[in-house]
């Protein structure tokens, strides 16, 4: 039995894949299983009709250009990120005049 199934949320994952439907368990603080699950949670939260990011959203980036070179993200990504939000301190890329994107 997981300690914690948020059950029916719309799971973006950061994969790149599409939003999708699912549930969670979580177990120790950490993400166990993604998908339709069968067993019960010590806990149950209902999401449905709200976004679950199983990874933690980075509200204070300056990764704005980073996002141009790096597909990854790295080493955001690799620490748990899966958003990120740009735009910080007026520090943006956007919007770029024709002509002047490089």
């Amino acid at each position: 039995m997981a300690e914690v199934v948020i059950r029916n949320g719309t799971v973006v994952d950061g994969s790149g894949e599409p939003p999708r439907t699912a549930d969670i368990a979580i177990d120790n603080g950490v993400v166990a299983e993604v998908g339709e699950l069968s067993g019960r949670g010590r806990r149950e939260i209902d999401a449905e009709g709200h976004l679950v990011l199983p990874g933690w959203v980075d509200i204070h980036t300056h990764c704005d250009g980073q996002a141009t070179w790096d597909p990854d993200m790295t080493p955001s990504s690799w620490h748990g990120v899966a958003t990120a939000i740009f735009g910080n301190c007026g520090v943006g890329f956007a919007p770029v005049h024709p002509g002047t994107e490089d």
